[in-house]
């Protein structure tokens, strides 16, 4: 253990909206004007496809964030940023109704599909994130989350890495294209959701969460020294730091170690924390586990600046 209380490497141990009956002499109230989050929505229901929303970063000072969303719609992708998740979403959303020329209103047009006329059916079927989309609305879940984590690779032959959650539950996806690393990562997650059970008493043990928000005014020894210390103390353990600090607030950390070496031929790996939301890092090292103590100490300055946000 150092003088500042971290450990040393030496240390390291393993890791609707309501329908009004009776009350037709009265006119109907006015419906409040709908988000262009909601028309998208709405939209993608009619046609099959729904809008899929994935965070590409935040960024930012701690008192003035910055979100950065895309959303996919058929062959429309869309990019919104904003000082928050919502409004950066709320951007993007209506950014692909005006090039889909859609306003407001009862009436949603459907596209027609230029071989034969007839509108567009749903392919939900073969479709692994509209399944996960359909599977949370069944069981009143929150939609899935989509988060970018890692892109590899030269221009030519790019590999995109991306986390799904899914209130506890997490998936990584892989792939040549953001879609397809999305379309992997929820294929892995619709599978996951449809072996459980559908009863109550699901036959899995959820992981231990906690959301991000909630570590601000959380107490512990190791979390107050995670805000009092820098994280700048050579031959700091920052694995084991994490551990503990894991153990202290409950979340788990897993490491998932990445077989393709970086452009210096440093071993890579990612360090994925069960927090609401994921949180995901990168780390490289000249050796497994240097890497994965990279990965822990990125996850450690992530927590640090969160906790530090007013």
């Amino acid at each position: 253990m150092s003088q500042d209380g971290f450990p040393t490497a030496a240390a390291r141990t393993p890791v609707n909206s309501n329908n009004c009956l009776g009350c037709a002499k009265e006119p109907p109230s006015p419906c409040p004007e709908k988000t262009p989050i909601q028309i998208l929505h709405e939209y993608g229901t009619k046609i099959g496809n729904l809008p899929l929303y994935v965070m590409e970063k935040a960024e930012g000072e701690a008192h003035n964030p910055s979100f950065v969303f895309n959303v996919t719609i058929g062959d429309i992708t869309c990019t919104g940023q904003g000082p928050s998740k919502k409004a950066a979403k709320h951007q993007a959303a209506e950014l692909a109704l005006n090039i889909l020329k859609i306003e407001p209103g009862p009436n949603i047009p459907i596209p027609k599909n230029e071989d034969n006329g007839v509108a567009v059916e749903s392919h939900n079927q073969h479709n692994p994130i509209g399944i996960l989309q359909e599977l949370a609305l069944q069981r009143g879940w929150r939609l899935p989350e989509y988060s970018v984590c890692m892109e590899v690779g030269p221009p030519h032959k790019r590999e995109f890495t991306i986390t799904c959650q899914m209130e506890v539950l997490s998936e990584t996806g892989t792939g040549n294209s953001k879609r397809s690393a999305k379309r992997d990562a929820a294929e892995k997650m619709a599978a996951k959701i449809q072996s459980l059970s559908g009863c109550h008493d699901m036959p899995w043990t959820p992981r231990p969460t906690v959301r991000l928000e909630c570590l601000r005014t959380s107490s512990g020894d190791n979390i107050s020294m995670l805000r009092r210390n820098p994280l700048s103390i050579p031959n700091t353990d920052y694995v084991q730091m994490m551990l503990e600090l894991s153990k202290e607030q409950g979340f788990e950390v897993t490491y998932f170690d990445i077989d393709e070496l970086t452009v210096n031929g440093q071993y890579q790996c990612l360090a994925e924390l069960s927090t609401i939301p994921v949180t995901v890092c990168h780390g490289t090292g000249i050796s497994c586990g240097n890497a994965h103590n990279d990965a822990a100490h990125s996850a450690l300055q992530y927590i640090k600046i969160m906790v530090s946000i007013k």
